[in-house]
């Protein structure tokens, strides 16, 4: 992989394999990957916190999040595919869209998994610009980077990162970062917002896709009833875990809804923020910049 100052501990592709390696040998997140968790039961003690429905305590949840994307990493794309019916990939490219992306800058995809925006970066900002694909999970990293070596993908660096500290990249090294459909899955979305600006340059911006609150009431339910009857039945079918998309819907319930996101970013100090309505707002995609 090329080497760039952007972080300080890149990982390269045997560091990832190996934990690769480790993340499926146990049940729960393996040393490697939950290095940076901010949350033990020394600096949290027994404050909690919700898992999907579940409440659980917070220096759990990070343990129980991974556990759930190592277990559909593999089978990760195609389930995408089929519980959106392909409309993820309209989603992505709108958000792209936004993402107002040049030549030679940097570009850095939180919770990128299997890549399919940081593809896009890479050619969008070409051999003078860099893009990093981080993500929390070993397992998703992986997938992410074999996808893109074999896409030809030669600006782009693999690194394992908590978004609540981003603790590998220095302050002010992206002009653009993208979390898609992982801001959810974030135990303090508030601190993942304060170190999402942190490493932001100034003039730079935010892009958050994520699922959001259906703003047509018939739709909601049709959408509910989909949600917890279709996607436990294909999560069991196709990857064999029905449990992991039990989460899925849950955990969309429990996120903040459009003008609440809003409200987080601004108090994370990004400016301009708005959010855009995708599928009735079952998708919203929200934009901030620095100053």
């Amino acid at each position: 992989m090329p080497n760039h100052n952007t972080s300080k501990n890149d990982f390269n592709s045997a560091d990832v394999s190996s934990a690769n390696t480790q993340t499926t040998k146990q049940t729960l997140f393996n040393q490697r990957d939950d290095i940076n968790n901010p949350h033990t039961a020394d600096t949290d003690g027994n404050e909690q916190t919700h898992f999907g429905y579940k409440t659980v305590n917070k220096a759990e949840k990070q343990a129980r999040v991974a556990d759930v994307f190592t277990s559909v990493a593999k089978k990760y794309d195609i389930m995408n595919d089929l519980m959106s019916f392909g409309i993820h990939r309209l989603w992505k490219r709108y958000a792209i869209s936004l993402s107002g992306v040049r030549a030679g800058q940097h570009v850095l995809d939180i919770a990128g998994g299997t890549g399919d925006l940081a593809k896009v970066f890479s050619r969008e900002v070409g051999k003078q610009g860099h893009v990093v694909l981080s993500d929390i999970n070993a397992a998703m990293l992986e997938v992410g980077r074999e996808r893109l070596i074999n896409a030809g993908c030669n600006n782009v660096d693999f690194v394992l990162a908590n978004a609540e500290t981003l603790a590998p990249f220095d302050d002010e090294s992206f002009d653009l970062i993208t979390i898609s459909f992982g801001l959810r899955n974030v135990t303090d979305k508030d601190a993942a917002l304060k170190s999402m600006y942190r490493v932001l340059k100034p003039g730079g911006r935010l892009l958050i896709l994520e699922f959001s609150k259906p703003v047509f009431e018939p739709l909601s339910k049709a959408y509910d009833l989909y949600s917890f009857t279709a996607l436990p039945v294909m999560g069991k079918l196709i990857a064999n875990d029905s449990e992991s998309y039990q989460y899925l819907a849950e955990s969309i319930r429990m996120h903040p809804d459009q003008q609440t996101l809003k409200q987080m970013m601004q108090q994370a100090g990004f400016e301009n923020c708005d959010y855009h309505n995708l599928t009735a707002g079952i998708v919203a995609v929200h934009r901030g910049f620095k100053a």
